[in-house]
């Protein structure tokens, strides 16, 4: 393994203060700044879409989203689209665990937006089996989406922004599932995929920061989207609640923080970090 040096020869200089001579509100506005262009695989959902909204209001000049869903991703991408019209915008169904697909749709983002400086994986599958009875083709598709197919992406991503010269910021969503067991419901396949993500994070944090690659999760708690609605989870919901400090589960634009952080100027030496946002979830 080869690490950065860190001086003004490598990818990893320390980066130049903003004048103070700018307007304190022109320095705030420069910090959080988000430059150039990213892919959210599953961008189409809520969370995905909330973060992909996020990274245009701070400035990204172009987006290109990942999902499996071609009528939500129309969608989405035309209500983005409309919102910022002078923005590069545009959508591709991919399935993740196809390493070929997801290299042809890298491989083409590239060349259409111009580059890749951001990606962000928030595709994924949540499951509810118990471990008796879950069979083990559940476990290893789980696995196979949440994990290989994140590995996939940002695989097939790093060699572009390798040769672009100036780095780039990959983020995973993990999730406090990767900390520990949940309560009530079971999802040891879940789990499994989401620690497993937040050891890949570490991996690859060290290997790429030498070429400017920055890599980082979020952990995100029980959040109010359509995976957790329904009667069926209204007693996990409940049980969720009771047990948080904040007695709500989260909103999807409460996540849209950590994302600007790790995707713009303010997270320049944020790398290998966990981002944990449940509401103080998990410190029962």
């Amino acid at each position: 393994m080869v690490l950065s040096k860190g001086d003004a020869t490598s990818l990893t200089p320390a980066p130049k203060s903003i004048p103070l001579s700018v307007s304190p509100s022109e320095r705030a506005r420069l910090r959080f700044q988000v430059e150039g262009n990213a892919i959210v695989t599953g961008g189409a959902g809520t969370l995905g879409f909330e973060a992909s909204r996020a990274l245009l209001e701070h400035g990204a000049k172009g987006l290109m989203i990942f999902d499996v869903n071609p009528t939500q991703s129309s969608l989405k991408a035309a209500e983005l689209q409309k919102e910022f019209p002078s923005a590069t915008l545009g959508f591709k169904i991919v399935d993740i665990t196809d390493e070929a697909a997801v290299k042809v749709a890298v491989d083409e983002t590239a060349e259409y937006l111009g580059s890749i400086d951001i990606l962000l994986s928030f595709a994924g599958v949540v499951g509810c089996s118990h471990a008796l009875t879950m069979t083990p083709q559940e476990f290893r598709r789980t696995l196979d989406i949440n994990t290989t197919g994140a590995f996939l992406v940002a695989h097939a991503t790093a060699p572009h922004m390798i040769a672009q010269g100036r780095g780039g910021s990959i983020t995973f969503i993990a999730s406090i599932s990767g900390h520990r067991v949940n309560y009530p419901q079971p999802q040891v396949a879940y789990n499994v995929s989401k620690a497993a993500i937040i050891t890949l994070k570490n991996g690859l944090a060290a290997e790429w920061a030498r070429y400017g690659i920055r890599t980082n999760t979020i952990s995100p708690g029980y959040a109010d989207t359509i995976l957790n609605e329904g009667e069926g989870l209204r007693e996990c919901r409940e049980v969720w609640m009771e047990r948080n400090p904040m007695g709500r589960m989260g909103a999807p634009c409460e996540l849209t923080g950590v994302v600007v952080l790790l995707c713009s100027r303010a997270g320049s030496y944020i790398n290998g970090s966990d981002f944990v946002v449940d509401g103080g979830q998990t410190l029962f």
